[in-house]
């Protein structure tokens, strides 16, 4: 392959030569769109105007439908009006700006999953001590070094990523990611390759690792308590961050800690979407459908009884 240095657009993949199949992607997408957007709207409204829910679970969940709006606001909107116009461009800069906030809304998004999972620890393990430890400035900063450690990663993968030559423009995914960008590098990706997939299985195994002794710890907590009753009303409050951790550990790890191949694949598209689209669609429908108060709450504001 020839060096391209001046590269000022990248091609995404071609969904279909056929209009009437474009269109049907185009409504596909929009109405995934539209879901998440809805869903996720109303967890940050629940939150932000209802006293009750104004607690350290909450204020995560509230940035949790923040990040997830993030996230698939790169994707969705870009892939509908290029599924609309039938067309594959993106900006070389558009293109890092993908990369970039993907990474940042995605990293935001786990470690503050791992946060979430240190709250529920405390407020099982440690309740008599919780409003002290959870306070409204703990709460606020272990928020912002989620952010903030979303930020720098994201901004070290993205120029990282972006500081090889590639020898072709053409992406053979429908969104710009940097397993796709390793695929049509000059350069001997390989390193760079095994860089990106060692400091990926770091930052999950070391979230993982931390979820996973919370949890241990929660569940003897638990199982302690001497009422059904208590033991279940704990068990609601974990289970839909459970989930959550779950299906975005899975779907993040399947898509970035596989090694890439060197020819296009279904099976890269399908876990694209899988990581990209599902969490974003999902976490909120989870947390809906699982927390009686967030479903009080969403009655009450659409004028509704239980």
């Amino acid at each position: 392959m020839s060096n391209l240095s001046d590269i000022t657009i990248f091609l995404l993949l071609d969904f279909s030569e056929r209009f009437e199949q474009n269109i049907l992607l185009f409504i596909f997408f929009l109405v995934i769109y539209l879901i998440a957007l809805i869903a996720n709207f109303l967890i940050i409204s629940a939150v932000s105007f209802h006293n009750q829910l104004h607690t350290p679970m909450y204020f995560f969940l509230m940035n949790l439908s923040v990040m997830d709006l993030g996230s698939i606001s790169v994707i969705i909107p870009k892939a509908t009006i290029n599924a609309y116009l039938n067309s594959r461009e993106i900006s070389y800069y558009g293109c890092i700006t993908q990369v970039f906030s993907l990474f940042f809304f995605m990293l935001s998004d786990f470690f503050l999953l791992t946060t979430m999972a240190y709250d529920r620890y405390i407020a099982i393990c440690d309740p008599l001590h919780y409003e002290t430890i959870m306070d409204t400035k703990a709460c606020l900063q272990l928020a912002a070094m989620a952010w903030i450690a979303g930020l720098f990663y994201s901004a070290w993968h993205t120029s990282s990523t972006f500081a090889i030559t590639f020898c072709s423009n053409v992406l053979n995914q429908f969104f710009c990611e940097i397993p796709q960008l390793l695929k049509i590098s000059c350069d001997n990706a390989y390193l760079i390759e095994v860089g990106v997939i060692v400091f990926n299985a770091c930052i999950f195994l070391g979230c993982f690792g931390f979820i996973i002794i919370s949890y241990v710890q929660i569940f003897k907590s638990v199982l302690r308590i001497p009422t059904s009753q208590g033991r279940n009303k704990a068990f609601s409050t974990c289970f839909p961050h459970l989930i959550v951790v779950s299906l975005t550990i899975s779907t993040g790890g399947i898509a970035y800690l596989k090694p890439t191949s060197d020819y296009p694949s279904d099976l890269d598209v399908v876990t694209a979407v899988l990581y990209s689209v599902i969490p974003p669609l999902m976490n909120p429908i989870i947390y809906t459908l699982r927390n009686r108060e967030i479903r009080i709450v969403l009655w009450k504001m659409f004028k509704c009884e239980i």
